[in-house]
Formats: C-alpha cells, sequence, structure tokens
C-alpha cells in the first residue's frame, strides 16, 4: 500500500480523459451533423468528401446554367414567332396585291404597311436580349470570315451574314459578277460539295444539298483586296464554326453546349426589297415570303430542339448531383442513430469512471489504520 503514487487513481483518470474526449467528439458529431469535423477523424475520408462537395456545388451551378439557357432560348424563340406572324401577314398582304382588282392606291396602300412590318421585323430582331446580350442579330451567329484565295483575311467587300451549324465546312471559294454592289450575277462555288446558289439583290444565298444555309452579302462599297478581272471578283471563305454562347453544363472543362442562333432580319429573310405595288413585285413576294417562313420556323425547329436537349441535361444534372450527394452523405454525415448509441455509452462510462476514481483516490487514506 502506497501513499505518493496512487496507481489506481492514475489508470481511473486516464481511462477517464479518454471516454471524456470520446464523449466530446461524439457531442460535436451530434450537434454539427457531421462525422467527419477534422481531418484526423478520417484524413482519407475528408480528402474524398471536400472533392466531392466541390463537385456537387459545381454541379448545382451547371444546372443552373441550363435552366438559364432554357430561358434564354425561350426568350429568342418568343421573337421568332412574333417576326414569323408578321412574315405571314406580309406573305397575305402580297397574296392580295397580287390581285388585278386593285387600284395603285391600294397596291401603295398596302406598300406602307409592308414596309411598316419589315422595319418592325428588323428593331425586334436588333432589340431582342437575354441579360444585354443580343440574341437575333447575329451576335449568336456562327462567325464567318471572307479571306483571299491564300486564306488571309480579305477587304473585298464581302461579308459572310450568317451559316447554319451543319453546313459543310469545306473550304470554299466565292466567285461572281459585279456591275453594282447592288447588281450580281454569275455566282460560281467551288468547293467538294454540291450546293444551290441563288442572289437577290446584294444578297448571296448558298444552300447544301442537306438544305442547310450561308448567306454572303456584297457590301456597299467596293473594297481593296480582290481579284478583279473582267467585273468578276474571286474571294475565299472561312468557315471555322467560331461564335454562338457557350454554355458550360458540367463540373470539368470542355462539359459545354454551344447555342448557335443566327441572324435574322429583312435581309437574311430576302425581305429587304419588297415591292408590292406591282403585280410582278407581289408575286415575287409571294415566293420570298414562303421562303422567309420556312427559314424561320427551321431556326424556330432547331431552337425547340436545344431546349429539349437541355431540359435532358437538367434532367441528368438532377439524377448526378442527387447520387452523388448520397454518396457525399455516406462518409461526411453523421448518423445519427447509432451515433445516440456510442454517445449514450460513453456517457455511462464517464459517470462510472467518475466513481472510480473517487474510490480510487479514498484508497491511501487507507494507510492511516495502520499509523493508528
Amino acid at each position: 500500500m502506497k501513499v505518493n503514487s496512487n496507481i489506481q487513481a492514475m489508470i481511473a483518470g486516464n481511462v477517464l480523459r479518454n471516454n471524456e474526449t470520446r464523449q466530446s467528439e461524439s457531442t460535436e458529431r451530434l450537434s454539427s451533423g457531421y462525422r467527419l469535423n477534422r481531418a484526423k477523424d478520417n484524413p482519407a475520408g475528408m480528402a474524398i468528401s471536400n472533392r466531392m462537395r466541390a463537385q456537387i456545388e459545381s454541379l448545382n451551378k451547371a444546372n443552373q446554367n441550363a435552366s438559364n439557357a432554357v430561358n434564354v432560348i425561350e426568350t429568342a424563340e418568343g421573337a421568332l414567332s412574333e417576326i414569323q406572324d408578321m412574315v405571314q401577314r406580309i406573305s397575305e398582304l402580297s397574296v392580295k396585291a397580287a390581285n388585278g382588282t386593285n387600284t395603285d392606291e391600294d397596291r401603295e396602300a398596302i406598300q406602307s404597311e409592308v414596309d411598316q412590318l419589315t422595319k418592325e421585323i428588323d428593331r425586334i430582331a436588333k432589340d431582342t436580349e437575354y441579360n444585354g446580350q443580343k440574341l437575333l442579330n447575329g451576335e449568336q451567329g456562327l462567325k464567318g470570315y471572307v479571306t483571299n484565295l491564300n486564306g488571309a483575311n480579305s477587304n473585298s467587300g464581302l461579308s459572310v451574314v450568317s451559316y447554319d451549324p451543319d453546313f459543310p465546312l469545306d473550304n470554299l471559294s466565292l466567285s461572281f459578277t459585279k456591275y453594282s454592289w447592288s447588281d450580281i450575277s454569275n455566282v460560281t462555288v467551288s468547293a467538294g460539295s454540291t450546293f444551290d446558289v441563288k442572289t437577290e439583290g446584294n444578297i448571296i444565298s448558298i444552300t447544301s444539298r442537306e438544305g442547310a444555309k450561308l448567306v454572303v452579302k456584297a457590301e456597299d462599297s467596293l473594297g481593296t483586296d480582290y481579284s478583279y478581272d473582267n467585273n468578276r471578283i474571286y474571294a475565299g471563305l472561312d468557315l471555322s464554326g467560331i461564335g454562338g454562347m457557350k454554355i458550360q453544363v458540367g463540373a470539368a472543362e470542355g462539359q459545354e453546349i454551344n447555342i448557335v442562333i443566327p441572324r435574322v432580319s429583312s435581309d437574311t429573310l430576302g425581305l429587304s426589297r419588297l415591292n408590292v405595288r406591282y403585280e410582278k413585285g407581289a408575286q415575287e413576294a409571294m415566293d420570298l415570303t414562303k421562303s422567309a417562313i420556312s427559314y424561320i420556323s427551321s431556326v424556330r425547329s432547331r431552337l425547340g430542339a436545344y431546349e429539349n436537349r437541355f431540359e435532358n441535361t437538367i434532367s441528368n444534372l438532377d439524377v448526378a448531383e442527387e447520387n452523388l450527394t448520397k454518396s457525399y452523405s455516406t462518409i461526411k454525415d453523421t448518423d445519427m442513430a447509432e451515433e445516440m448509441v456510442d454517445y449514450t455509452t460513453l456517457q455511462v462510462l464517464v459517470q462510472a469512471g467518475t466513481s472510480m476514481l473517487s474510490q480510487a483516490n479514498e484508497q491511501p487514506q487507507q494507510a492511516l489504520q495502520l499509523l493508528q
């Protein structure tokens, strides 16, 4: 029996401290809801859970991005719906103007309405925007460039107005006869594919066999960098697929969807020079409006396909986020029922340890009996 060294009290005290520490950690897990609160709790699990958390938050933002893209598409599609209604009205007016019972005054009144509708089409196309970004003026379309035949940038007086995403990206060269910028003809396209070429004033429309369309415009003034021989101009076209609105729909680089909205205007629709004052002009307007309606319908159809794709993307992101959150919870979150069982056990052990430490501290007093 020893007085200076109370081994039993030391043992009871060590066990009590360990149980108190474990009870404190259990209390932290119960109060925070997390099984891992510090790296020491599970170093590997902490690293994995932190990566999962970052990925979950990224997927959540990607989901929001996709939802914003749906709003962009709905905004553009709504404006196109109004434009299509106006083109349909112009078509009705063209049919009306082509009737031989109309007087010159009647056709002049019809022309006035056609002009106003055309201006409104251009205004809507110019002003339609989402978060300050124009949607229908060509900013979200694919950017093409006119080049020299050796591939350098050209100042030939030509510009690429728009082209469809599925237009063949062949190395194209273009040549045509120019008498004035409003009078071009004999257009020839040199490429590996077969194209249908039409001119309307200074607008050149090139359509692939699959129906994809490219629109090139001859500018109002003649450039300085061109091949010019007997009123014939030669130029190259660079269609490298640059442009559109890129939507980040994933947590990693390159996980994106490109929204391409071609330019919509009276020029691209072929309606900028409608003249229904004469019967022949009214008949031509009937054909042009039919083509314009078909063009708008194709753009709206593509936007509808984009919207369906983004809705599928949102659904996929929801599932991915749900499954990843479940895995994250398995590693990171506290099982409250299991932890409560451990906490109750530790609570009993701490109480028992306290009692045993009290009794162990009384052991040296028994030595006093030997001194009596």
